[in-house]
């Protein structure tokens, strides 16, 4: 019996020491991440029958296992990409909002400075001083366009290094859960006691995995995680792994994408509905809805501000009675080919009406009979049979070449248009803010209701103004305007089509329509009679003190020239300072309470399996009289070993 008593208290012994090294282990990992409160599964051992009942034969140790909530920890999980993507998003677009809200770095002073110097120039438009006042304010606004995107152009650097480093965490993470994936479940094929601290690394990577993108997590048996991210993709399946990618775009080589890594080494660029969750979903989405659109929208206001500027500059005389030139370079719309094209297409576009023109970037894509242009702002897609054609304000033309099935071109009609934002004029004598440089007239004896238009010179006229004056006959017979200039093409355009003529030859007249020939755009309207006359003629006045085309450019700052005429210039940029600064607000509340759920989760989640060092310290104690009483009792049967020993004496 007293060895009876010797082994139960052995066995009480030894499970007072486990407890107390579990207890210190939950102690000592208390500040751990990832790490889950562990407790002693304690048993009584087998009993033993003597014939007159069942005596106890101590105790015993049933396993060590971890507090672990799997529901907790997939609310934690799922708050955890949730938070980090748009705080992640809040955190770019705050920079965005605070440079364009700068009062003195922003647009807006640049805007001011430069009409107040037209302003002046206008009040004393021969004066020298002010005509180089205001060269020097267009060149401070050039530079204000440039400073603005260029930060654009670091964000957006910024992004393709962030992702390409959320990437390389990403197949981190990955691979070591694949190889915890592998221990664990050898671990628990050999006894079937749970690894907990293993297990606890694998969770942890599961939690770091989330804040880089969503990830979702199913058991499998054997106790092997297959783990998914985005919007289902595998990146886990028990000890094989997948991993992501960043490839440069078809048609941006600036631009990183993020791409699935098949087995055959193959890549799959990943779209923004793919990649929701974490740093890789923030940032994701600020490239794609918002800082696109931000360097757009600048681009637009540069865009429309440089040709409405220069188209009313043409028309009139500078300093030296010569017809006005292009004051600023205007930007153009930019043309990417797909490198995945397998045709030889040559794609242009070029603005055709800058009231229409919107912020938008476009897709053209040819599936073998049809060319689609979509709209990227909003999905809209139209299908034409033929190029060229004309889309909100843009002409898409095929140059040369031909497209295969599936060839695509993206372009942007105003995402460059700040940086290439470029005063043209260096000579002061070159403003135009005189007479203006053509006038037209009908003739005294037309019959009919014919008028015409003021004749807008266009850049080209610059290069070869009008040397005589250029009168124009209707022949109702044919339906024809002829007394073009000789060996000059004519151009008609009406509604978004137009037609060349060659040199010489009758041009059909259309009620409205824009007719360009040698830089000079007009309309005439109306119903001419038979032999009716329109004549276009230049002004050869000396425009040094003339302010005439100078009071309609400083006029151009209130006039409602952006957005299909609806604002002005700076209503515009103050209309874009709006949407980033309610953009901006709107994620910042969205990140504050999403970062309060997380909070909340963790929270809960801690409450149940962190380690409460007061309870710890309670057991610990508790233990340690279990430990204490276990050695009384070897104690005791040892004092039973010696009387018996004694009596045998």
């Amino acid at each position: 019996m007293a060895s009876n008593i010797l082994s139960i208290g052995q066995s009480a012994l030894a499970a007072a020491q486990v407890g107390i090294s579990t207890t210190g282990h939950n102690i000592a990992n208390a500040n751990t991440p990832g790490y889950s409160r562990q407790v002693v599964i304690q048993g009584a051992a087998q009993a033993q029958n003597f014939g007159y009942g069942y005596i106890g034969q101590g105790t015993q140790i049933n396993t060590i296992t971890r507090i672990y909530n799997e529901l907790l920890a997939t609310q934690v999980t799922n708050a955890q990409a949730s938070s980090n993507e748009l705080s992640t998003y809040a955190g770019q677009m705050s920079q965005i909002d605070n440079m364009l809200s700068d009062s003195a770095a922003g647009l807006s002073p640049a805007l001011q400075d430069f009409f107040n110097s037209v302003h002046t120039l206008s009040a004393s438009p021969g004066d020298a001083s002010a005509r180089q006042a205001m060269l020097s304010s267009s060149e401070a606004l050039a530079d204000r366009f440039h400073s603005l995107d260029n930060r654009l152009q670091d964000l957006r650097q910024g992004v393709n290094t962030q992702l390409s480093s959320s990437v390389e965490l990403v197949n981190s993470y990955a691979t070591q859960i694949a190889k915890l994936n592998d221990v664990i479940e050898k671990a628990l094929s050999a006894d079937r006691n749970p690894p907990n601290d293993l297990m606890d690394q694998r969770d942890q990577l599961v939690s770091e995995l989330s804040k880089q993108i969503k990830t979702t997590v199913v058991k499998q048996d054997g106790g092997k995680y297959n783990v998914f991210i985005g919007s289902g993709l595998p990146i886990v399946v028990g000890t094989q792994t997948y991993a992501l990618a960043t490839v440069s775009s078809p048609t941006d080589g600036g631009r990183l994408e993020v791409a699935y890594r098949g087995k055959d080494s193959s890549t799959t660029i990943l779209g923004q509905n793919s990649l929701t969750g974490g740093v890789i979903g923030g940032l994701s989405q600020f490239r794609n809805e918002s800082l696109d659109n931000i360097q757009s929208k600048l681009g637009l206001i540069a865009t429309v501000l440089s040709q409405t500027f220069n188209n009313q500059h043409m028309q009139a005389l500078d300093g030296a009675g010569r017809p006005g030139q292009a004051f600023f370079a205007p930007p153009v719309p930019s043309v990417s080919i797909s490198a995945n094209n397998s045709g030889d297409a040559a794609v242009s576009a070029q603005i055709t009406d800058i009231q229409a023109l919107t912020s938008s970037n476009y897709r053209l894509q040819y599936d073998g009979s049809n060319y689609v242009v979509t709209r990227l702002s909003d999905g809209n897609a139209q299908t034409f049979s033929s190029l060229p054609q004309t889309v909100d304000g843009l002409q898409i033309k095929l140059d040369t070449g031909s497209m295969a099935s599936g060839d695509e071109f993206v372009i942007q009609p105003t995402l460059n248009g700040a940086a290439k934002f470029d005063v043209a004029l260096t000579d002061t004598s070159r403003i135009a803010a005189g007479a203006p440089a053509l006038s037209s007239s009908p003739a005294a004896a037309n019959t009919g209701s014919g008028s015409i238009s003021v004749p807008v010179a266009t850049s080209a006229y610059a290069a070869a103004p009008l040397t005589s004056p250029m009168t124009l006959s209707y022949a109702s017979g044919s339906n024809t305007l002829s007394g073009f200039p000789a060996g000059l093409s004519v151009t008609v355009t009406s509604g978004g089509s137009s037609t060349t003529y060659s040199a010489g030859t009758p041009v059909p007249y259309t009620d409205g329509a824009t007719i360009e020939v040698g830089g000079i755009k007009l309309q005439i309207s109306g119903a001419p009679a038979d032999g009716d006359q329109f004549t276009i003629n230049t002004n050869t006045a000396n425009g040094v003190g003339d302010n005439r085309n100078a009071l309609l450019l400083a006029g151009l700052q209130t006039g409602q020239l952006m957005n299909n005429g609806t604002t002005t210039y700076e209503g515009a940029f103050n209309q874009l300072v709006s949407l980033v600064g309610n953009k901006t607000h709107e994620l910042q509340v969205t990140s504050s309470a999403e970062g309060q759920m997380l909070d909340q989760a963790v929270a809960a989640q801690q409450s149940e399996s962190g380690v409460n060092l007061d309870e710890e310290a309670t057991n610990l104690l508790r233990y340690q009289q279990a430990y204490q009483a276990a050695g009384k009792m070897m104690q005791i049967a040892s004092q039973m070993f010696d009387v018996l020993l004694a009596l045998g004496q």
